[in-house]
């Protein structure tokens, strides 16, 4: 990871241009564990009887400050970062310490999942987190925990900058005191990811309604990796669902799957760079909904294909690419990707479905407007969607807003356009800390072929 306060993107775009037509070995990528995988699977160990090995592990920002709450709360775990495997002694649903401090830094799973956990436990526990994680949505999850029965008690509310009923705060846990709840998820799927992995704690059937309908890829990943450690919650219609009591969570030997969030940035090389590209070990079978971020290159024009190494995404015969509409809400973390790409498609791409991401580590459709038109693309933004015209990118620094996507997703238009650089590259570091190295790799690898 470069420690400048700037790293100068590679302009490949003219030396692959003539090599593009012939290239016929595809650009091999691997990526690390999934993050939110990662820190799901933390959760469910946790809760499990018996001692869980997880393989493939994300080890960044967020995934060390999950590992460092678990470790904080008494639980016994054993680290291996080398070899990329946590251990982690489950409790079978019960929490060693009745009382702890957390700091959840700006790790959006640790928040709310280990806020759902805590607040339905038996103890008091103080909960904290990084100023942009304080500006973040928790009221929803909060006074569903409320409601539960769950006291909640917050502290410096009236402070510039943040919202109310967000950290800091100290949950009093008396476990449930009511078998069902109802929580809106419009701001965030994980309100509801959180509820469903504790909810089979209640010594009762647990009910779980939903206003909203944004993030259900991820709520489906939910359910499976519940399922996979040995817990069933059934969706009973669009917006109900049930935790059939006497249910425990297993221990398991897990693996993790590699990111595909991660690996969408190097998938969408192919387009722009009218090259074949490759990551290891990503399958259209992925519990994460990312992939589906293929889904819409290939609308564009590329081809995908199964290979027993990974999906396989090659570019149109003739390297045009197509504008589309696209409905992100199942894979809105390639938001930015795909407005980053689109200024060099063959027309107009609208991205719809994507309300939500304003309340992430930065208000996403803001900044993707903001630094498009810093470029000189003309862009049109909407309440919940975007739309990006063709055009010439001129040279900008991409201002990041401490958000990772930003950084990531902006880089790919500085690999087509020249004089792009991105500020403040250590944001990575929260989800894939070594991807400057890991494009700077693959930039080596391509300039050599």
């Amino acid at each position: 990871m470069p420690m400048e306060n700037t790293y100068s993107v590679p302009y490949l775009y003219e030396t692959l241009s003539a090599k593009a037509p012939g290239l016929s070995r595809p650009l091999a990528v691997s990526v690390p564990g999934s993050k939110s995988i990662t820190n799901r699977a933390l959760l469910l160990a946790t809760l499990a009887q018996g001692t869980s090995t997880l393989r493939g592990v994300l080890f960044s920002d967020d995934s060390r400050h999950f590992l460092k709450c678990v470790q904080n709360l008494g639980f016994e775990t054993a680290v291996d970062e080398g070899a990329r495997t946590v251990t982690v002694k489950g409790a079978g649903g019960a929490v060693p310490l009745s009382e702890a401090s957390q700091h959840v830094g700006s790790a959006g799973t640790a928040a709310r999942f280990l806020t759902a956990f805590l607040g339905l436990s038996q103890g008091v526990y103080h909960m904290d987190s990084s100023e942009q994680m304080r500006r973040r949505p928790m009221a929803p999850l909060l006074d569903s925990l409320a409601e539960l029965g769950c006291e909640v008690s917050y502290e410096g509310s009236g402070a510039e900058g943040r919202i109310p009923r967000s950290f800091p705060f100290t949950l009093r846990g008396h476990g449930f005191r009511k078998n069902s709840i109802c929580v809106n998820i419009d701001e965030s799927s994980q309100f509801l990811s959180a509820l469903l992995i504790v909810s089979c704690l209640c010594s009762q059937d647990f009910t779980t309604a939903i206003e909203g309908a944004h993030g259900m890829a991820y709520i489906e990943m939910t359910r499976k990796m519940m399922r996979q450690f040995g817990v069933e919650t059934l969706k009973q219609d669009e917006r109900t669902f049930l935790t059939p009591a006497g249910q425990h969570y297993r221990a398991l030997d897990y693996q993790i799957e590699p990111d595909v969030s991660a690996a969408c940035y190097f998938y969408a090389m192919c387009p722009l760079l009218r090259i074949p590209v490759r990551v290891d070990d990503v399958h259209f079978d992925s519990l994460q909904g990312d992939v589906r971020f293929l889904r819409i290159l290939e609308q564009m024009g590329c081809r995908a294909a199964e290979t027993p190494r990974g999906i396989l995404l090659e570019p149109s015969a003739d390297g045009i690419f197509h504008g589309v509409t696209a409905d992100m809400s199942a894979c809105s973390d390639q938001a930015i990707t795909l407005a980053a790409i689109a200024p060099f498609a063959d027309g107009p791409t609208t991205i719809t479905g994507i309300g939500h991401i304003r309340f992430q580590e930065s208000d996403r459709i803001a900044g993707m407007a903001a630094e498009l038109t810093r470029m000189g693309i003309r862009c049109e933004e909407r309440a919940d969607s975007i739309t990006v015209y063709p055009g010439s990118p001129k040279p900008s620094t991409v201002e990041t807003y401490e958000d990772h996507r930003m950084a990531m997703g902006f880089a790919l238009t500085g690999l087509r356009s020249p004089g792009i650089s991105i500020s403040n590259p250590g944001c990575c570091r929260k989800t894939f800390e070594d991807y400057f190295a890991v494009l700077d790799h693959a930039a080596d690898c391509l300039a050599s072929t």
